[in-house]
């Protein structure tokens, strides 16, 4: 299985990004797929998990309203709008794939994530 994430960067608060990833090898008929975050010092933190459970995503609470994923489960690919960014949205960003369903605080348990992806948004 590989995961593909791009985008990221630097950006003034307030400022967007756009996360993009792409998720190839997936062999089960039911997995969940989303990013997670974490930032040095911190636990991880779950942005957003949608699954091919046919609900809608899940959000963390420190995102919601401000992200949006978008993309196609079926193929697997799929983006992360990032608007009215924070200072505290910076943090590695991890594309992830998981083989159980999603939680409703925008976590899950993954079983395979990507490299990650530096966000870093300045005051």
């Amino acid at each position: 299985l590989q995961l593909q994430a791009s985008g990221g960067g630097l950006v003034q608060s307030g400022g967007s990004l756009k996360l993009s990833c792409a998720a190839s090898g997936i062999t089960l008929n039911n997995w969940a797929i989303g990013w997670f975050r974490q930032a040095p010092g911190k636990e991880r933190e779950g942005v957003v998990c949608i699954d091919t459970s046919g609900a809608s995503a899940y959000y963390g609470d420190s995102v919601r309203g401000r992200f949006t994923m978008s993309g196609d489960v079926a193929k697997k690919t799929v983006t992360l709008q990032m608007n009215s960014l924070k200072p505290e949205d910076t943090a590695v960003y991890y594309c992830a794939i998981s083989y159980k369903w999603c939680w409703a605080n925008g976590y899950t348990q993954y079983d395979h994530w990507g490299q990650g992806t530096q966000v870093t948004v300045s005051s």
